[in-house]
This record gives C-alpha cells, structure tokens and sequence, in this order.
C-alpha cells in the first residue's frame, strides 16, 4: 500500500510539474508574440523658446547675441514684448544650436551671400566674405559684427535634391521668401518643379516649406504651418 501511495504522488507531481512548465513556457511565448510600440524619435531641432516645438530656421528674430529661432512666426512678437521672459529657454535653445553643424553663407559686414574665395582668419576663427573689402572692415571691429556673424550660417546643411553637402554660393529664393541652398544651381529647378516630393527632407533640417503657396493654393484659414498654437 506504502508503495502504491508513493507511486501516485510521484505521477502526481510529474503531471503539475509538466502541467507549471507548460505554462511557463506559453506565457513566456505570449510574451514574445507581444507587438513592440516603437518609440517616438527626439527632435535634434532646438525648440521654441515660447512653444517648446522644434524651430523654423526661417522664422528668426535678431538680437545683440545673434538671432532666436521660432516654431511660427506668430511667436516673434510675443518674444520681443518681454525677451527676458524667455532668457533662460533662449540660452538652452543657443547650447542646442552649437551641437548642430552649420554652414556660413553670407558675409557679416554686408549680409551679402559669400562669394566663396575671400576668407580670413581672426582669433583661430575663419570668417567667409562677399568680396575683399570686408575683411579689413570686420577685423577694425570683429565685436561689432558679431551677432551678424552669428546669424550668417544656415543649419540647412544638406541639398534637399540630391543629399549632397550644399554649396553656400548655390540657392534658390522661393516665392515664400526663404531661401534654399542647394549643392549646385541645376537642383533648383528641379526643387521648383516638385516641391511636395523634397520638402521632408528640408522640414528633417528645421526649414517648412508651405507646398500650397508654392503650387498657387489658398492654404485653408484654419492652417497655420500644420498645426494649431494656444500661446502664452
């Protein structure tokens, strides 16, 4: 009888055993099947001093520092109403701009666009210029241009045609006055004439393009660059 009874416990804790494995092992398997969320990716943009959204580099406001990039234009005048409101998002916003790479393109005597030859050296710094005359002006005084030099770099760094690195001396002028540098003039026709297909990769570098302007559609009165603000 002894031998019986140890016999049936032993295939009874066989069978929960097995029975707890199984189990185990389909959770586990359940577990595996799970989709997986992906994960929202982190703008490299600098964010809006007011807003907190990633900037516009063609929406921008001079200051003596150099200029202050914005989500929408609508932010500019609430930013010079009280600048020092924003103090403290627009220095956080300036440490995110120098991690970014950056082109110079225009001249920061004359705010002219470079011309590709004259450069110069000053304090280990090189500083591009439109012609021959502006070095010895900007060497007299470098303190005075620089919030100009500052604001003579684009951060639109790559072609939005071809991917290449652009040519400062390369752009084209859309009708929604901004300007879009390219890696040789031949891209901008070809931008012109498709804008829709290229204008992701310009908004990937912090430039939106308003495709319906450049088409010769009304934008919808309720769209405002492709999203809604509830300012401060």
């Amino acid at each position: 009888m002894n031998r019986l009874n140890a016999a049936v416990g032993i295939a009874l804790a066989l069978t929960w055993t097995g029975a707890a494995l199984a189990q185990h092992e389909h959770g586990q398997h359940g577990q595996a099947e799970k989709p997986q969320q992906a994960e929202p990716k982190e703008s490299k943009l600098p964010l809006c001093p007011l807003m907190g959204e990633p900037v516009d580099f063609t929406v921008k406001t001079m200051t003596d520092e150099g200029p202050v990039y914005f989500c929408c234009k609508d932010c500019i005048p609430k930013y010079e109403k009280d600048p020092a409101k924003y103090a403290e998002k627009v220095a956080a916003q300036r440490a995110a701009l120098k991690k970014l790479e950056r082109i110079q393109v225009s001249c920061p005597v004359s705010g002219n666009p470079i011309d590709g030859k004259t450069f110069a050296m000053f304090d280990g710094q090189g500083v591009s210029f439109c012609c021959k005359d502006c070095p010895p002006k900007y060497g007299k005084d470098p303190a005075k241009y620089r919030a100009k030099l500052e604001a003579s770099y684009t951060y639109q760094t790559k072609c939005p045609v071809s991917g290449d690195k652009i040519d400062p001396t390369a752009f084209t002028d859309l009708p929604t006055r901004q300007r879009i540098y390219l890696c040789c003039a031949g891209c901008g026709e070809k931008l012109l004439n498709d804008p829709a297909k290229y204008a992701p990769k310009l908004a990937e570098q912090g430039v939106n393009v308003d495709v319906k302007k450049l088409k010769g559609e009304k934008p919808k009165h309720d769209e405002h660059g492709g999203h809604e603000h509830d300012h401060p």
